[in-house]
């Protein structure tokens, strides 16, 4: 049986990130972080039944639902930056790396729902408490990964980092599945951890220079009754965003 997470208060998360590079916060200490209610980020949900199909998917499989948004955050200022295409170099992705992938945009409900851009800014103070105050690339991925044609792969890479400086891993829903341990290991050494996010709102913030992350597959848990794991995917990167004519 996978082990409960290994839960962080708002107070202790520099210290956490600084000693293990990650940590886990519960639904509340997210809204704290993000410096709103406990709940303001349930309207949400609605979002994830309406995600188009990833079409880049390399494995052939047909499970994996998402969009893609791009921000710019500078303080407490947040800009919805112009849509663009996700890409990743193949050293952090050697699955999907080097190909442009352009996927549909956020809901325009989403980015003008004031808890995102304050969920944005937070995760930005929490970055800049990790490298130094600084503009801060944001890239929002809400993805679905569904068992309705049986397994389900929410990271078909592997194990792997994303080139940026901070990860957001946000549980929205699990529903009718077995599996999606999540699985945190040194990027230089031999420890790791392993556990399974299931309180919706609930966040892995991981230092991605330190740490490589990964999910394991899902299972329906009654196969006459297909379940599906959501996440919100948040990644802050300095220096901009990631693109083919730019060095990682």
């Amino acid at each position: 049986m996978s082990p409960h997470p290994p839960l962080t208060p708002l107070d202790e998360l520099p210290a956490r990130l600084d000693a293990a590079g990650f940590a886990v916060v519960d639904a509340r200490t997210l809204a704290e972080i993000a410096g709103v209610t406990p709940g303001a980020f349930a309207g949400w949900k609605p979002s994830w039944e309406d995600l188009p199909r990833d079409k880049y998917l390399k494995d052939g499989g047909n499970y994996r639902f998402r969009r893609h948004g791009s921000f710019v955050v500078e303080g407490d200022a947040v800009r919805h930056a112009p849509h663009r295409a996700h890409w990743q170099p193949v050293e952090y992705n050697a699955l999907h790396g080097g190909i442009e992938r352009w996927f549909e945009p956020l809901p325009a409900a989403l980015v003008a729902d004031p808890a995102w851009t304050k969920l944005l800014a937070g995760l930005a103070r929490v970055a800049s408490r990790m490298r130094g105050t600084q503009t801060w690339y944001v890239e929002a991925h809400p993805f679905r990964i569904d068992t309705g044609k049986g397994i389900g792969r929410p990271t078909p890479e592997g194990a792997h980092r994303d080139g940026v400086d901070l990860v957001a891993v946000i549980l929205v829903a699990r529903r009718d599945i077995r599996g999606g341990e999540t699985r945190v290991f040194e990027a230089d050494g031999p420890s790791g951890v392993r556990f399974t996010l299931d309180e919706p709102w609930s966040a892995l913030l991981l230092d991605d220079a330190r740490v490589v992350h990964e999910s394991t597959p899902i299972q329906p848990a009654d196969p006459a009754r297909p379940g599906h794991r959501d996440t919100l995917v948040i990644t802050l990167r300095a220096g901009g965003f990631q693109r083919p004519d730019a060095k990682s």
